[in-house]
């Protein structure tokens, strides 16, 4: 069988590896075999996060105009109903912006629907 030298290859893969360990405390920024599971365990964290951070902020973003809608005397519910059957595309995002931002506009969006 033919010898395969691999001292590039696997020198390369080890100093990527350890270079994206950079910044971990003790022994998982310097040993291997430590830091490739450490990656591993942060990439994967880092692509569940990715996953929540959309969760997240749609919740921030519904809690603020539930906030700034019941100081207009209705529920978030009902206001996005009336929304819905008025035609009034805005998604949560800019409504929250919207709410936190200029409160005179969002008091006459509410209006609007009552």
């Amino acid at each position: 069988m033919v010898r395969v030298k691999r001292g590039n290859v696997a020198r390369k893969r080890r100093k990527k590896i350890l270079s994206l360990a950079s910044g971990y405390r003790g022994t998982h920024s310097v040993l291997f075999r430590i830091a490739n599971q450490q990656v591993m365990k942060a990439l994967k964290y880092s692509y569940v996060g990715r996953k929540q951070k959309k969760r997240i902020f749609r919740r921030i973003w519904i809690s603020r105009i539930n906030a700034a809608s019941r100081i207009n005397g209705t529920s978030y519910s009902r206001l996005i109903n009336k929304f819905k059957k008025s035609n009034i595309d805005l998604n949560r995002k800019m409504l929250s912006q919207i709410a936190v931002l200029d409160a005179s506009t969002f008091k006459s969006l509410v209006d609007l629907n009552n």
